[in-house]
């Protein structure tokens, strides 16, 4: 997703230089007109904002203090350098990068985003941000470049917390969306038939009409491209397992949480890691015994009786 973003700014103007450890990155990056450093340290170079993305918090903190025995962002930026941190990670571990740069003589606004790489190319990204007002209104800018919306949380790990609690709904709502198509295809429902009414009643919700795990009735949905993430399901995994790290620590009793995390931490390591999280859906016709002609024809023809299959064992998707 950094890449688009940095495309999005430098369209708008932005003096930007780009730096990513994986070489196709870079290329892509090049071939968009972003000037590539030849390393995270060398793209600081003159900066007044540092904006980061990484998978884990880990990466983060890594990046930040310096690891293996080289230099950190934070000691070689010129003083009172911004630091924008895009990732999505643990609450603790955000609050924790800013406390060291802010020890450090610089700013720090956390602000994960929610929209996919289909939002960071359009610009239409929703920032969660957390931090200071001032530096909130800093970075509001470049915000307003890179997305449609942006909401101040509050302080330092704000937008994580934000951004965890909405994808917790997200991948249990995927499920229960997923889940509901798949019934409907042994009873006999047609895909249009269950979107339009679901659509326009209280199972109304953003996984049915934006993501959609049908192909069909929301044509633009990574359904109707073999789930092409999109959003990734091995991504949805880290978040749900962020959010039960949450849960835990704080003793909510978030049972759904806890199995939404299980289901896709199973289906990323069997496979679906690469597919978008949507293909949910696919595990779950799979495990329900639906037959492959279904699955590819994507609905059972109206009036058309479900056939009787066997079902082989599998877990019940319990949290261990």
């Amino acid at each position: 997703m950094g890449g688009p973003m940095a495309v999005n700014l430098v369209r708008a103007g932005y003096r930007v230089t780009g730096f990513d450890v994986v070489p196709a990155a870079r290329e892509a990056a090049k071939a968009h007109g972003i000037p590539v450093a030849g390393s995270a340290i060398d793209a600081l170079a003159g900066a007044d904002l540092v904006l980061t993305m990484f998978p884990s918090g880990r990466h983060v903190l890594d990046a930040y203090q310096g690891s293996d025995g080289d230099p950190g962002l934070l000691a070689t930026a010129r003083p009172g350098t911004m630091f924008l941190d895009c990732s999505t990670i643990n609450v603790e571990e955000a609050r924790a990068a800013a406390r060291l740069t802010i020890e450090a003589g610089h700013r720090s606004v956390d602000a994960p985003v929610s929209g996919g790489v289909v939002g960071a190319e359009a610009g239409t990204l929703t920032f969660m941000a957390g931090g200071d007002d001032a530096d909130f209104e800093a970075v509001r800018p470049l915000l307003e470049v890179m997305g449609n919306r942006m909401v101040h949380c509050g302080s330092h790990g704000a937008g994580q917390a934000a951004k965890i609690c909405n994808n917790l709904i997200l991948g249990v709502s995927m499920i229960a969306v997923s889940e509901a198509f798949v019934l409907g295809e042994k009873l006999g429902l047609t895909h249009q038939a269950l979107f339009d009414v679901a659509s326009a009643a209280s199972g109304q919700c953003w996984a049915l009409t934006t993501n959609c795990p049908v192909p069909g009735p929301v044509p633009t949905s990574p359904a109707n491209r073999d789930y092409q993430p999109g959003f990734a399901s091995a991504l949805m995994a880290k978040d749900l397992n962020l959010a039960v790290n949450a849960l835990n620590g704080t003793g909510v009793a978030g049972e759904m949480g806890a199995l939404a995390a299980h289901i896709y931490d199973r289906f990323a390591a069997e496979g679906g890691a690469g597919r978008d999280f949507s293909a949910i859906i696919t595990e779950i016709r799979r495990a329900s015994g639906k037959p492959a002609r279904d699955e590819a024809a994507g609905e059972l023809a109206p009036g058309e009786a479900p056939r009787k299959h066997s079902t082989r064992a599998h877990d019940d998707g319990s949290p261990e």
